[in-house]
């Protein structure tokens, strides 16, 4: 028996490929008051769900000790000091790989100005893939603090916390952002039914416009320095609770009033938000029978978030052919560890 035990601790993996996916998000109300100038003065609270959209992180062992890192460009590196992809560097650092890696990420959509989160997605998922890569377990929490750090902290992204938080956990939530960066996670509660009827009165249709949000949030961070802005972002927030049991009823109705209400305070907070594409789009839309919608994330671009009973959608359909849907539903599971491939040595 010691000596079974004894082959079995000397096996060494020769051969490593984790797959990870994890899904990207949409946000109905309150978003912008998980910025920590915010949340640092008045608690903020966002309801937010994962979307069956995702983004993929692939990591394989290498031969040699070489970095292979493959996005929108290639990289090949010898140091963890040398990569140019911010996020794959933070994530390498905090999990303690060093080198003989490869390392992939794919995305479902445009990673880059989509307004669905997909930047935090991508940390989530690199955190993940490499934290499975040195046969570490991690919660969801550990994720999504983890994503936080690298994002807000160590690469100063002036972003807030929810998008890191529903990647992580997927499903459908309530988080509140507390002084000293403290996140409350609170599910909502669906049935099936109801959950089906709200996710199919959603509808997305892409802007065209891919851009930074940075300079947006960057001029909101600005912005919520001053009483007026903060009293803004704190009735957005008021919102996050009758959104909640709307919606947990099934009253489309009342989630679309709410919704509208969010947009037009969201507008107020900086400029750049719309534009006239995206008003001429929101026009459209309406006048075609939507109960209300948003940009989604930061704005400026992206997709802009639609609700219409399902009675009204074939109409809006018909008018927003010049635009490109994705269709989607709510996506209940976090990020997720789909490929874990090992073959062992006795070396």
């Amino acid at each position: 028996m010691f000596a079974l035990r004894h082959k079995y601790r000397s096996l060494r993996p020769q051969y490593l490929m984790i797959i990870v996916r994890t899904p990207l998000r949409i946000s109905f109300v309150g978003g912008g008051s998980d910025l920590k100038t915010f949340y640092e003065h008045h608690h903020g609270e966002v309801v937010c769900s994962a979307i069956d959209k995702f983004v993929y992180a692939i990591v394989k062992e290498r031969f040699d000790d070489m970095i292979y890192i493959n996005y929108s460009k290639k990289e090949t590196i010898k140091s963890v000091d040398d990569i140019q992809h911010d996020l794959v560097r933070e994530a390498m650092r905090v999990t303690g790989v060093e080198k003989g890696v490869e390392i992939t990420t794919l995305a479902d959509i445009p990673s880059s100005g989509s307004g669905l989160g997909s930047s935090s997605s991508i940390t989530v998922a690199l955190l993940h893939a490499l934290h499975t890569y040195q046969n570490t377990l991690v919660t969801a929490e550990q994720l999504a603090r983890q994503a936080c750090q690298i994002e807000i902290e160590r690469l100063g992204k002036p972003i807030g916390r929810q998008d890191q938080y529903a990647a992580a956990y997927g499903g459908v939530n309530r988080l509140v952002f507390k002084a000293g960066d403290e996140t409350l996670r609170m599910p909502v509660s669906m049935s099936n039914f109801e959950q089906r009827k709200f996710s199919s009165s959603l509808l997305l249709y892409f802007t065209g416009i891919t851009r930074s949000a940075d300079d947006i949030l960057s001029r909101q961070h600005k912005n919520l320095v001053t009483g007026e802005k903060r009293a803004i972002m704190k009735q957005m927030a008021a919102l996050v609770e009758p959104f909640t049991k709307a919606m947990t009823m099934g009253d489309i109705s009342a989630c679309g009033r709410l919704l509208d209400e969010n947009w037009r305070l969201k507008q107020q907070m900086a400029k750049g938000i719309s534009n006239e594409t995206i008003d001429r789009m929101y026009a459209r839309a309406k006048a075609a029978g939507a109960l209300a919608g948003k940009i989604s994330g930061a704005g400026g671009g992206g997709f802009l978030l639609l609700i219409a009973a399902r009675e009204n959608q074939n109409r809006i359909f018909e008018r927003m052919q010049s635009f490109r849907e994705l269709p989607f539903m709510i996506e209940n599971s976090g990020s997720k560890v789909i490929f874990d491939y090992r073959s062992y040595s006795s070396k």
